[in-house]
């Protein structure tokens, strides 16, 4: 059985200071609803990015830095809660889920084997976290900001383009290609996790859904 949701908890996630309720509130879910966590690179990617910009490896290099650094993001939220568990692959994925345990993906090993995204920065944990729901077969990825979603002006939208929302730097570039049709996205504020309940629970909750192109 597929998980229920890909759940991206965004970097900004991190340095908020949350990190710690933020996983057990996920564990809680995960009872109910099982869910893969993706990591994002958080203040791990921004020393890659730095070390990049003053010694030019090339983007290739940045590109597997980048995705390390979501690795040590992982080991960091797995050892936030007793009923979370990191994970390196699909099959043992799929297995730390069947055991209503909050699984944490640690992407390196499987996207060093795979490699399916371009290496360039406009691929960001995002666009990883699409292609982990597809090969999941999850239903819903849904993207955990420091933000309700995208707005006009002060009003919420409940549904966007995902080309608007990376037009506007919300999600990353590269997205709307990595988005398929068969994953529902939603990006919902990660210091209100209950939303997340709520959206499994019912289908709705506040936040933005994206729309693919």
């Amino acid at each position: 059985m597929s998980p229920d949701a890909v759940v991206k908890v965004g970097g900004s996630l991190l340095s908020a200071g949350m990190t710690r309720s933020l996983v057990e509130a996920l564990s809680e879910v995960a009872l109910a609803h099982p869910l893969v966590v993706v990591p994002g690179g958080g203040p791990f990617a921004d020393a890659v990015r730095q070390v990049s910009k003053r010694h030019g490896p090339g983007d290739s290099a940045s590109h597997w830095m980048a995705i390390l650094a979501m690795d040590q993001h992982a080991h960091l939220l797995a050892a936030m809660s007793s009923r979370a568990e990191l994970c390196i692959a699909p099959e043992q994925c799929l297995r730390i889920r069947d055991a209503r345990r909050l699984v944490v993906l640690a992407p390196y090993a499987w996207l060093r084997a795979a490699d399916p995204l371009p290496h360039d920065w406009q691929v960001t944990s995002d666009s990883l976290a699409a292609w982990v729901a597809a090969r999941l077969g999850a239903r819903r990825l849904v993207l955990l900001k420091a933000r309700d979603g995208l707005k006009n002006g002060r009003e919420l939208r409940d549904e966007a383009g995902v080309a608007d929302a990376a037009e506007a730097g919300i999600v990353d570039a590269y997205l709307p290609q990595a988005l398929e049709p068969s994953v529902e996205c939603w990006i919902l504020n990660g210091h209100r996790p209950a939303r997340l309940r709520e959206l499994l629970d019912t289908g709705r909750a506040r936040g933005t859904r994206l729309q693919p192109r």
